[in-house]
């Protein structure tokens, strides 16, 4: 598995090894990893607590925190209490 993984890494190394200086290209990998984190975090969020219903109270409320300005400890600190909230309001009903 070691191998796999340092063969995956490593091969691009290896066989790119003149500067990419195609705009759209460096466009299109410039995203890569904003779209990678997306797509792993979205799903872990949403999977995370009782329901799926908390975990997207949490997201939404940890977007418009984050679009905000705040720091991240505020942002996990709001999200969290949403996640509490919304739970202790599904467990009433």
């Amino acid at each position: 598995m070691a191998g796999a993984t340092y063969l995956l890494r490593a091969l691009p190394l290896v066989a790119l090894r003149e500067r990419i200086e195609n705009p759209w290209l460096l466009s299109f990998l410039h995203y890569v990893p904003f779209a990678v984190l997306t797509a792993m975090t979205v799903p872990a969020i949403l999977t995370a607590t009782n329901a799926v219903v908390s975990g997207t109270v949490a997201l939404l409320v940890a977007i418009l925190v984050a679009l905000r300005g705040r720091s991240l400890m505020t942002v996990a600190l709001a999200a969290a209490a949403a996640v509490l909230v919304t739970e202790a309001v599904l467990a009433l009903l």
